[in-house]
Parts: structure tokens; sequence; C-alpha cells
């Protein structure tokens, strides 16, 4: 079921309800059997393509080079089991898709239970969960279960069938560019990879799925918007093969928007060079809006980040995350389920990174028009909105220089962005000060 989602005018309702929505759209897509390439891939691009009629998806045909890398054959699985020697079902891919590790080649043999053993995998750690394996670019097979499965499993004969195919074909992406007033971007990227796993998958999907839909219901953006829901790694690469040249001229910032769902915690990953305008933006949000969050390392990196950061391309992107990747239990396996998620973790996640945008929108650079203070009380300026900081409206005229950014002068004078950019207009408004760009 489909949904609007701007129909209610009071934020508090707003985010309730669009946490609720995204939660839903989870739910249709958690079961979907994704990969780098294929069948769930395009499932997963057809229902985006219901909630965002403009998305356009692309195909890149198996064999095309980006840059080190080459797209893959594509991989297709219709049916995986392994049965015991009676014909029953001891593992089954249609029960969990994380059963299979990704990209198995087609198999059909009987092995002994040593022979078995060299083609499963589990955790001894957390014996109830599934692990998530792939083996995207070496041929090879096996299969994922729970280490109780696997302890239980008795001596004797098993009959493995994988009915598979990798064969040329296509890897697909989904790209929605929404321009604005100025025709430089801000950049939104998530990945459309993984099977079930509903904070390291689908949280991203639907977060910037989201996002994408508020921000084609603006009527004045001032920026561009690319957003782009591509498989992990090879897409990101494939996609900078095919745009890197006019992205580095024109992003201005951007967000890898992944691990956004849960409600234990909130995560901050840098962009390599750090101070950019996408670090600065990031970071006076999560410290006036977020209760706490771990500011992690880029050497801590994970994720698409790795190419947008990469040298040669050094866009300024950055990460927002609820639990990061890699630090939470479940992560990578089957227990990262639809419990992990929450309605409230999607909304917070989505509000957080809505004011990260929101906030690059007002965040112009502003001149003083009169030499040494204006006379504020001829304007009925002396005293100013009961609503913001007495001092704000003087500090901001002291700052006024046309260099800094509403976000540098609102970091100096402990103040918030949207504080200082309502201030700004009114103080444009009245010729105290003008904008510069």
């Amino acid at each position: 079921m489909l949904f609007s989602l701007w129909f209610v005018n009071k934020d508090i309702e707003y985010f309730m309800t669009i946490g609720n929505v995204m939660y839903g759209w989870a739910v249709d897509l958690f079961p979907i059997n994704r990969s780098i390439t294929g069948k769930g891939v395009r499932d997963t691009l057809a229902y985006l393509g219901n909630l965002l009629p403009d998305l356009t998806i692309n195909e890149i045909p198996s064999g095309t080079k980006a840059y080190d890398w080459t797209v893959p054959d594509e991989w297709i699985i219709r049916e995986a089991f392994i049965d015991d020697e009676h014909g029953n079902h001891i593992i089954d891919f249609k029960k969990n898709n994380l059963h299979l590790v990704g990209y198995s080649e087609p198999v059909d043999v009987w092995l002994n239970r040593e022979e078995l053993d060299r083609f499963i995998y589990s955790i001894p750690e957390q014996p109830e969960a599934i692990p998530y394996r792939t083996s995207y670019y070496q041929r090879r097979w096996g299969f994922c279960l729970t280490e109780n499965q696997r302890r239980a499993l008795p001596n004797g004969r098993y009959h493995v069938v994988i009915d598979s195919e990798l064969k040329p074909g296509v890897l697909n992406y989904g790209e929605l560019l929404l321009p604005g007033k100025d025709d430089h971007e801000i950049l939104l990227s998530t990945y459309i990879c993984h099977p079930s796993m509903a904070n390291n998958e689908v949280s991203g999907i639907v977060v910037t799925t989201a996002l994408a839909q508020w921000l084609k219901s603006l009527t004045n953006r001032r920026y561009t918007y690319r957003i782009v829901f591509i498989p992990e790694t090879i897409g990101s690469i494939v996609y900078l093969s095919r745009h890197a040249e006019r992205m580095k001229k024109k992003t201005v910032a951007g967000f890898v928007i992944t691990c956004v769902g849960d409600d234990r915690a909130y995560s901050f990953l840098p962009s390599r060079k750090g101070g950019t305008l996408a670090d600065r933006v990031a970071e006076h949000i999560m410290n006036r809006n977020v209760k706490e969050y771990t500011r992690y390392s880029f050497l801590k990196r994970g994720s698409d980040e790795r190419q947008y950061c990469s040298p040669l391309i050094d866009l300024p992107v950055v990460s927002i995350m609820r639990s990061m990747y890699g630090t939470y239990p479940e992560y990578h396996t089957s227990l990262d389920d639809l419990t992990v998620i929450s309605a409230e973790g999607l909304g917070g996640a989505f509000n957080v990174i809505k004011k990260c945008l929101n906030a690059l929108e007002v965040n112009y650079r502003y001149k003083a028009t009169i030499p040494c203070e204006p006379q504020l009380g001829k304007r009925g300026l002396y005293f100013p909105s009961s609503n913001d900081d007495p001092d704000a409206q003087s500090n901001l005229l002291a700052y006024a220089d046309g260099e800094k950014d509403l976000l540098e002068i609102a970091e100096i004078i402990n103040d918030d962005i949207f504080t200082c950019a309502d201030i700004a207009e009114r103080l444009e408004k009245i010729g105290l000060v003008q904008r510069c760009c």
C-alpha cells in the first residue's frame, strides 16, 4: 500500500506518521532476495518506482569496465536446499534467503557430513543467528545456518542442490535528479544489494525514499539533489565512472544513508578530509538535536563513502547513522530482522537528515551594509524577538562579513543555524545585511 507523505501539518504528528509509513515500506521490502544484480534489485527498484514516479532505472551490461572493476555476470537463483538421505529438507533457501551464500554457482551433489562441513558457515558465538555471506567475484558455493543447526547435523549423506545461473546480464541502479535554482548538488546515496536485513539494508532504502518524497514536494529548492539507489561498492564505482567529473565540480555535500532504523544510538562518520560543508552541517545538527552520538574516525569506513571520498574522487560525503554497521550484535545476520528497527528509529533518522538538508538550503553568507554598529533602536530592533537569544542579533551582525556562512557564524555565537537564518532574513528585509551567496 502506498502512502502520501505531506498531509499532516504538525511536526510531531508528521514525524510519527512518517516513521510508521517508512516501517510499512520496510515490511514490504524486507523479504526480497537482493544481491548486486538480478531480480531482487529490479523488484526493489520497481517498488520504489511506485513511490517515486520520476525514478529512472538504469542498466549496465555485464563486462562493463568501471575504473579497476568489471560489472560481473548476473546471478539468477531459483532454488537451493540441503536434504538428508531420507529426502527431508534440512536447509532451504525458500525459508530464509540468508541460508544461501550470495552468488553461489549451481551444484547437485551428494556429500557425507565431513565433506559438507567445508561448504557451510555458522557463528559459534551466536548460535541462533544465520550469517550473511557472499562470493561475488569468486566462483564457489555454500550455505549458511545457525550454529545450533550445524551441531545437530548427524553423520550420514546429504543431497546438496543449488539451481542457479551466472550469465551475462545487467547491473541495475535507480537515479532521481531534482533540479533546484542552483545547479550545485547535494548527493543522497543508499544501497539496494543485501537480502533480508532490516537495519543494514532496508532502513537506508526507506529513509532515502521518504527524504526524496519530501524534497520533491518542495516548490522552491535552492540546490539540485542527486539521489541514487545502487548496489554497494560495484554500484557506486560504476556510477562514479559515469558521473564523477560533473559530481566533482558540482557536489557541495553528500550523505551515504545506511543503518538508520534502530532506536539505540546515533553515529557519525566524517568525510576523509573532514571539515567539509557536509561534516560541518552534520555535526551542527547532531549536536543540537540528538542526546548523544558516537563520532567515528574515517578509518572505520565500511560503505560507499570509501568510493565517494577516495583520493581521486574526493567528494564531501559523510554518513549519519543510528547504530553503525559492524557495531551492533545483529549486524550481517538473520537477527537483523524487523524487530531491530522501529518507526521511532526511522523517523528520528529522517528528521536529523532532513534538518541537515534544510540547514544547507538556508546556509547563505551575509554582509553588513553599514560601517560600525547600526542603530537598532530607531528601527525597532533594540529588543529582538522573545524567541531569540538577546545577543544573537548583534552577534550575527558582528560576524556578517560576507566571508563566513551562517553555519560558521552559528557555531561561533553558539546558536542554532535556523535561528540565525531567521534573524538574517529580518535584517535583510530592512537593509542591514545583504545576502552574498
